[in-house]
């Protein structure tokens, strides 16, 4: 068994050797080729343009057993395109987000421009607070809802909310809240159709600060694509300092203090 195969083998190997063309016969092929072609040429043209035409892919030609597919290759060649696609859109966000920064850092805008940009918002500032000035009043039972912007707020009297960044105003400045959509106490509610005119809300700036950070998280899968980028938000702390357009009800004063006196007076007769 073993020599039979081996005489196959070589058979093989021998019927192989004689398909093959020696490489004399192609190097005295592709010089009657080209000296063809030199006489059929004149002598006016140039190489490099008889160099196009001595390209004979017979001569060169190879055969492999295994086909190769380009479909990997083809799919390298996308995941690529794709990911330069994805770096070209990030370039030119960031592009983008430089110019309008850089428009907005430009534009200058006058005081009734700023003044109406704040009341879209739903605030004016009336200046800054001075020692003398007696802001912060006792609790009152009286409630109010404030727009400022996009979003809404229930505050009371001596409250804290935290806003979204306010222009146009600093610290220790005094505002007024415009945008006030519903008053309430212990015996009347008042609703707005959207707005109540009559009303507003006094408040104090006491800080400008910013939120805990957010993560922003992007990933394409098979695309070899992650993004990952932070943001602190800009918030403004108002302090609520007053309540205006409801009746306030009149501060009741405690019972305890009236047992206590007539307690004593009871002691002292005794």
């Amino acid at each position: 068994m073993a020599s039979r195969l081996s005489s196959q083998t070589l058979r093989r190997c021998l019927h192989s050797f004689k398909a093959l063309t020696p490489l004399s016969q192609t190097i005295a092929r592709s010089s009657t080729h080209l000296h063809q072609i030199v006489i059929q040429k004149p002598a006016n043209h140039r190489l490099g343009n008889h160099l196009t035409a001595f390209r004979d892919p017979s001569l060169f030609a190879r055969n492999f057993s295994s086909k190769h597919t380009d479909s990997e290759n083809d799919d390298e060649d996308d995941d690529d395109e794709t990911e330069d696609e994805d770096e070209d859109e990030d370039a030119d966000y960031e592009s983008e987000g430089d110019e309008t920064g850089s428009n907005r850092e430009s534009v200058v805008l006058s005081e009734e421009e700023k003044l109406q940009e704040a009341a879209e918002i739903g605030y004016s500032v009336l200046g800054p607070l001075e020692r003398s000035d007696r802001v912060f009043k006792p609790y009152e039972p009286v409630f109010a809802v404030v727009q400022i912007g996009s979003h809404q707020f229930k505050v009371c009297n001596r409250d804290s909310i935290y806003v979204e960044r306010l222009k146009y105003c600093d610290i220790n400045d005094k505002l007024v809240l415009n945008k006030v959509l519903m008053l309430g106490s212990e015996t009347q509610t008042i609703i707005g159709r959207p707005i109540l005119p009559d009303a507003a809300v006094h408040a104090v700036v006491e800080e400008h600060a910013l939120d805990a950070k957010v993560i922003i998280f992007k990933k394409k899968r098979r695309k070899n694509y992650r993004r990952t980028k932070g943001h602190r938000q800009e918030l403004t702390k108002l302090r609520i300092t007053d309540i205006q357009g409801i009746e306030k009800p009149e501060p009741v004063t405690p019972l305890k203090k009236e047992k206590k006196e007539k307690k004593e007076k009871v002691a002292v007769e005794a």
